[in-house]
């Protein structure tokens, strides 16, 4: 399961996960084509699904070794 598909289900769905981040439903649905969430969009899907961000685009933010890795 891609990371999209991931967030899309810990937010309780694609349209649950666009209310929550003010999009319509077809730009949420459009990240699995692109195969990974915008970054200016990153801080409010962490907030939305409880997805760290480092987990959303670990491209481009690192984890601390302080951090818990989420189960």
């Amino acid at each position: 399961m891609s990371i999209v598909d991931e967030a899309i289900k810990a937010a309780g769905g694609a349209s649950e996960l666009s209310k929550k981040c003010g999009l319509h439903r077809t730009s949420v649905l459009y990240w699995r084509t692109l195969g990974h969430i915008p970054l200016k969009r990153v801080d409010v899907v962490a907030d939305a699904t409880g997805i760290p961000r480092e987990e959303l685009r670990p491209d481009f933010f690192k984890r601390t070794p302080t951090e818990e890795v989420r189960v």
